[in-house]
């Protein structure tokens, strides 16, 4: 039954929304990148995400990546300005060594922001993180 599928903790997979320059519409844009910090490749990675607040939501996007190789980051979506007020929740299931994992990663409205940017690890680029 449900109570007997272990899925184990999710450790050095974090989920970034990464403030960068545009080349092709000369503009600076807020996009979402999956960084894998671990040392294994992790494969089927599916991402779902939302945005939502008590009186608005988004649709519901999905993504696959069929592979995201050790020590590497893949881009996830752009968000427009508009879906930062609200809270962001990005699932995200993947397969490491034949076992399962799956977390939810969720950035709260409004802490997505200028003054919250830091260095991403494994990106040479500033953005916000979840871990």
């Amino acid at each position: 039954m449900k109570k007997d599928i272990y899925i184990p903790k999710v450790e050095n997979v974090h989920l970034a929304v990464v403030y960068e320059y545009n080349d092709i519409y000369k503009s600076n844009d807020w996009n979402a990148y999956i960084i894998n910090d671990k040392e294994v490749d992790l494969e089927m990675v599916l991402i779902v995400t939302r945005g939502y607040s008590e009186t608005k939501e988004t649709s519901t996007m999905r993504h696959k990546l069929d592979k995201l190789p050790a020590k590497s980051f893949a881009k996830i979506e752009l968000m427009q300005e508009a879906v930062l007020q609200l809270n962001n929740e990005f699932k995200v299931t993947f397969f490491e060594n034949n076992t399962l994992f799956d977390k939810t990663y969720l950035f709260r409205k409004n802490t997505i922001n200028i003054k919250a940017l830091q260095t991403m690890p494994l990106m040479n680029k500033k953005g916000v993180l979840v871990k």
